[in-house]
């Protein structure tokens, strides 16, 4: 009787610890799901990703995406939020933690040669925004937040209670950043990014 008892809790605890290493396997695998589509997407944009392709760039069946995520459209969320979080994530990381924030380290960091060249590191929301702006209303919900974020930040850092300058400048900045990146001829590229660098550090100016 103790052996079968015996045996019976052997048993049971090899199950458990079976059922602990395929959850583990299977977060694993989520993840490297994730990243390779938020790797994607911030270098081909959104419709770039095919679960198929991206299924096997990480060696797992194409029938087993859905073990993992609802539909493209949740994993295409989620990877933008990756993708958007880890732009902030690199551009905080470049920051001297010494120095505060002001709207000329800001603007002349943003509107750089280095960034506009970072397209699949740097800001994600420059990257995306016209990607999304065509995307359906889950993508947008998830972007539209970092858009705010970064209009508070440039808010606090002017130090206004409106917030229009704040648009101004932040719209300024990712539109002359996607600008830059389309613009062949490099000299005309960089003068797209001074004109409004300079614009965007006068706003602070007049404050």
């Amino acid at each position: 009787m103790m052996v079968i008892i015996l045996i019976e809790s052997q048993t049971r605890a090899k199950g458990f610890r079976d059922m602990g290493h395929s959850q583990a396997d299977k977060a694993r695998n989520r993840e490297r799901i994730l990243n390779a589509a938020a790797t994607e997407i911030r270098d081909k944009g959104l419709d770039a990703v095919s679960i198929g392709g991206l299924m096997q760039r990480v060696n797992l069946t194409h029938g087993g995406f859905y073990g993992h995520f609802a539909s493209r459209s949740d994993l295409i969320a989620e990877a933008l939020e990756q993708a958007l979080d880890a732009g902030e994530a690199a551009a905080h990381a470049s920051r001297d933690p010494d120095r505060p924030v002001s709207m000329n380290s800001l603007a002349r960091s943003y509107l750089s040669r280095t960034h506009r060249d970072q397209r699949k590191s740097g800001c994600a929301i420059s990257a995306l925004i016209s990607d999304v702006g065509r995307a359906d209303e889950q993508c947008r919900a998830v972007m539209e937040p970092h858009i705010e974020a970064f209009i508070a930040k440039v808010t606090q850092v002017l130090g206004d209670d409106d917030d229009a300058q704040a648009i101004m400048a932040v719209s300024a900045m990712i539109g002359a950043l996607a600008i830059s990146r389309v613009i062949t001829d490099p000299k005309r590229s960089d003068a797209v990014l001074r004109t409004v660098r300079d614009g965007v550090i006068a706003i602070a100016s007049d404050e």
